[in-house]
């Protein structure tokens, strides 16, 4: 078995956040932190614009630079191989959050201290899903083994596309089926 990590659907997404919603209340997070975010581009000049979502949390990545770089080893990898956070570990240096080239952990300006995505390990742990993947109205966010997803969602699957890091970098446990808009280099964020 390999480490685990999302599949997410790109080509279904419609960009409801309705992901986004359910981690937020999941997690009781305040305005502006969320561990999920959903973000969308366009590619393309109007009237000729190709719209696409993306839809990411912590990517829980073989080579997490959130865990080489936390003086504390609150950031640390669970059995399973994904990335998790010991609160009562966390100094809120925000070493992580430089670290990272996904942005997933978070300073909770309240509490002093990060969190992030831990795929909702309480709930997985007894048998259930992360609350995003059971949110979402089109079924396009997966968790699993990634071998196993990649088994199931087919070769077509990649890592990269321009509006993230390179997988180089962290090695992520992510598989994206893209929208080939999504190749586009020349992309802008939209203002939902």
């Amino acid at each position: 078995m390999g480490n685990k990590g999302f599949y997410y659907d790109m080509s279904v997404c419609t960009g409801c956040r309705t992901c986004q919603v359910a981690c937020k209340d999941k997690n009781d997070l305040d305005v502006g932190a969320n561990f999920r975010r959903v973000h969308t581009f366009e590619t393309g000049h109007f009237p000729e614009t190709k719209p696409y979502h993306y839809s990411g949390a912590c990517n829980h990545c073989s080579d997490a630079k959130c865990v080489k770089g936390c003086p504390t080893m609150a950031m640390h990898y669970a059995e399973d191989g994904t990335v998790q956070h010991d609160a009562a570990k966390c100094i809120g240096c925000r070493y992580c959050t430089w670290n990272c080239p996904y942005g997933a952990p978070q300073f909770i300006k309240e509490k002093g201290i990060v969190g992030k995505c831990d795929s909702c390990k309480e709930l997985r742990d007894a048998g259930g899903n992360p609350v995003c993947v059971d949110a979402c109205l089109m079924r396009c966010i997966k968790f699993g083994d990634i071998d196993e997803l990649k088994a199931e969602y087919g070769p077509d699957l990649v890592q990269e596309i321009p509006i993230l890091p390179s997988a180089d970098i962290t090695r992520p446990s992510l598989l994206v089926k893209p929208k080939t808009a999504a190749f586009n280099t020349e992309f802008r964020e939209t203002e939902v």
